[in-house]
C-alpha cells in the first residue's frame, strides 16, 4: 500500500504532468484546427443552456485559481495577508463551497443537455460527455470534502494538502505529507491529476488559448479552388 501511495501521489503526477505540457504542445503543433471548444452553441442557445454554461464556466475557473493559490501559497505569506491557517480554512470551505455548488448547478443543466438534447447529442464525441463526466465527478467530490474539513477547522489538512503539492512541484516527492488524510480528500487529488492526464486529449486544451494563437494561424482549406 506504501508503494502504490508514493506511485498515486509523486511519479503519477509527474507522468500526468509530462503529458499535460507535451501533449498540449505536440496537439497545438500537429492539429491546431483540432483546438476548440467544439461549441454547440448554434444548436441550442436557450436561456437554460447560457445560465448553465455561466454558473459551470464561472464557478470551475474560480475553484481552479482558488486551488492554484491556496495550494501554492507559502505558509510564511499567510500572516502578510491577514490569514492564519484556520481563517484559511474556512475561507476556502465558504468561497469553495459556493462556487462549487454553481459549478454544480450549471455542470447538471450542461450535462443534462448534452445527453439528452437530440441535436447537441448527435454532434458529441465520446470524449465531449468523458470529460464533462469527469469534471462533474471531480465537483462531487470537492463538495464532499466540505463536511470533512468543518470537522477540523485547526487548517491541518490544508497544511498536508499545501506542502504535498509545493513539494511535488519542485520535484521533492511529497507523498508522505497526506499518508494519513482522508480518503476522499486522496481521491479528489487523483481525480485532478487524471483530468491533467487526459487534458490534451479533450476540448479543454482550449484554455491555453489565447486570441493572438487564432489570428496567427493559417486558413483552414476547405475546398481547392480548380484550375
Amino acid at each position: 500500500m506504501e508503494t502504490l501511495h508514493v506511485f498515486a501521489f509523486e511519479y503519477y503526477v509527474y507522468v500526468a504532468g509530462t503529458v499535460f505540457l507535451l501533449g498540449s504542445l505536440v496537439r497545438f503543433d500537429m492539429s491546431q484546427y483540432t483546438w476548440k471548444t467544439n461549441s454547440s452553441q448554434l444548436l441550442d442557445n436557450s436561456m437554460k443552456f447560457q445560465v448553465g454554461s455561466v454558473l459551470f464556466h464561472a464557478g470551475v475557473l474560480f475553484l481552479l485559481f482558488g486551488h492554484l493559490i491556496g495550494l501554492l501559497m507559502p505558509h510564511w505569506m499567510y500572516p502578510y495577508v491577514g490569514l492564519t491557517p484556520g481563517s484559511k480554512q474556512i475561507l476556502a470551505i465558504v468561497s469553495g463551497g459556493i462556487a462549487g455548488l454553481a459549478a454544480l448547478v450549471g455542470g447538471a443543466i450542461l450535462l443534462h443537455r448534452r445527453i439528452f438534447h437530440p441535436r447537441v447529442r448527435a454532434h458529441s464525441t465520446r470524449n465531449d460527455i468523458f470529460i464533462l463526466v469527469l469534471l462533474y465527478i471531480q465537483l462531487i467530490l470537492g463538495m464532499l470534502t466540505i463536511p470533512i474539513s468543518m470537522g477540523h477547522l485547526d487548517g491541518g489538512t490544508m497544511i498536508k494538502l499545501s506542502d504535498w503539492a509545493q513539494h511535488v512541484l519542485t520535484f521533492r516527492g511529497g507523498s508522505e505529507y497526506i499518508t494519513d488524510v482522508h480518503w476522499i480528500f486522496k481521491l479528489h487529488l487523483f481525480l485532478g491529476v487524471t483530468t491533467f492526464l487526459v487534458f490534451p486529449f479533450t476540448r479543454l486544451v482550449h484554455i491555453w488559448s489565447l486570441p493572438a494563437t487564432y489570428i496567427a494561424r493559417q486558413y483552414q482549406i476547405v475546398r481547392q479552388r480548380s484550375s
